[in-house]
């Protein structure tokens, strides 16, 4: 009996010990990789928020900017994607907020208007960020930029995600029936990217693309795909950056990680398409922009 009880010490030892040395390499692994992909800015960013925002001590609402870019060899590349995100932990809830990438608005630093997703390419993330600011109203915390090309590599590593097809279409050689799809990394950029062919235009791709990150962000959990973590990190080292430090990224996960599982999806669909010069534009309707600006500041606390 002692030496069944010595066995079964020594099994729970070697258990443990292993558990803490595969914790303590993952969260290594993460350090190394969230300073890879830190990209610091200049502190003060925003002229609605005066100080930057405090999540470490105060836990303060605060939001993020994510680009999705499409980048090419020799090309600087447009934001593809602009989707903004309001974190409120006293509500533990988050807004998100799609902005049509043809919206026509003002470059902050040009002095002139044009499409909002051209930012990027006038100014990278500072002007991107700048130029959404100046539209909403509210001051941008964080920018998160992805290459919509490593989605593909990501979405492989983790065995593809689901998706709940509501528009039977082809795009790029693929068919997409109406159904509970499971998608690879190609067929995922396919579905996320087609727009023309569908009656809702770009706003049917924003709840393609918000399925295709919920679908990335539940795989993610799955403990089936943990140990390809160290893949996934090397494929975000090559293709994300983010003014996102470290110590901010554990504060988000240890005090905001239930006001991320409550989602609202807000939009800005009310407004027209317009041409300008012989170039496509898409104007927002003024009092849905006041509504949603209204919204967003409250959501905010500013």
């Amino acid at each position: 009996m002692k030496k069944a009880w010595k066995w079964l010490i020594s099994i729970a030892v070697v258990l443990v010990s292993t558990s803490l040395i595969v914790i303590v390499n993952v969260y290594g692994d993460i350090k190394s990789t969230a300073n890879e992909i830190y990209t610091p800015m200049d502190e003060k960013s925003s002229d609605i928020r005066m100080q930057p925002v405090d999540i470490t001590t105060k836990m303060e609402p605060f939001s993020a900017l994510v680009l999705g870019v499409d980048e090419r060899e020799g090309d600087v590349g447009r934001s593809d994607t602009m989707i903004v995100l309001t974190v409120n932990p006293t509500l533990q809830t988050t807004k998100m907020l799609s902005i049509p990438r043809d919206t026509y608005t003002e470059m902050i630093g040009k002095g002139f208007k044009d499409k909002i997703n051209h930012s990027y390419s006038f100014g990278g993330m500072e002007m991107s960020m700048e130029t959404v600011e100046n539209l909403l109203g509210i001051p941008i915390d964080y920018v998160v930029k992805v290459n919509m090309e490593s989605f593909v590599d990501i979405i492989d590593i983790l065995g593809g995600v689901k998706v709940k097809n509501t528009l039977n279409f082809n795009f790029q050689g693929e068919h997409f029936p109406i159904g509970e799809l499971v998608l690879d990394g190609e067929k995922s950029l396919k579905y996320v990217r087609m727009r023309y062919d569908d009656p809702t235009g770009d706003f049917g791709r924003q709840n393609r693309q918000k399925q295709v990150i919920q679908g990335v962000l539940n795989e993610s959990l799955s403990i089936k795909k943990v140990w390809n973590y160290k893949s996934i990190f090397k494929t975000l080292e090559k293709n994300v950056e983010m003014n996102v430090s470290f110590d901010d990224l554990l504060s988000i996960q240890k005090n905001y990680g239930d006001s991320l599982k409550k989602i609202e999806q807000l939009y800005l669909n009310k407004g027209s398409n317009t041409k300008i010069e012989g170039i496509y534009y898409y104007l927002l309707d003024e009092s849905e922009l006041q509504a949603i600006q209204e919204n967003l500041k409250e959501h905010m606390e500013i």
